[in-house]
């Protein structure tokens, strides 16, 4: 299967912080509300929003307005797309990139 390198910088980004790990580790469980996700960290509620647009943005979490709550899911192809990813980028491969590279 071949990748785009570029489709996964965005997922890549988003889980770049220690926040927004803690918080996929947190939804690998199962969904969850804002305020749930909320009451394990010392962030205000924006901060949180903030993580969650970008991890949203990213397309790793699915979130969904139920009347005042958001509740929050992993979304597990996005996750297991880039676990593939990253297994494909980190072994020996007949096409791999580094066959075009001049070695000295």
């Amino acid at each position: 299967m071949e990748y785009s390198y570029a489709e996964f910088i965005p997922i890549l980004k988003a889980i770049s912080d220690e926040t927004r790990l803690k918080i996929i580790d947190m939804l690998s469980c199962e969904e969850m509300c804002a305020n749930d996700i909320l009451d394990e960290f010392q962030i205000s509620q924006s901060t949180l929003s903030y993580h969650m647009k970008i991890l949203s943005d990213a397309g790793i979490v699915i979130g969904v307005r139920e009347g005042a709550w958001m509740r929050y899911n992993l979304n597990k192809d996005k996750a297991e797309g880039l676990i593939s990813f990253i297994e494909y980028i980190t072994k020996e491969k007949e096409n791999c990139i580094c066959k075009n590279v001049k070695k000295r």
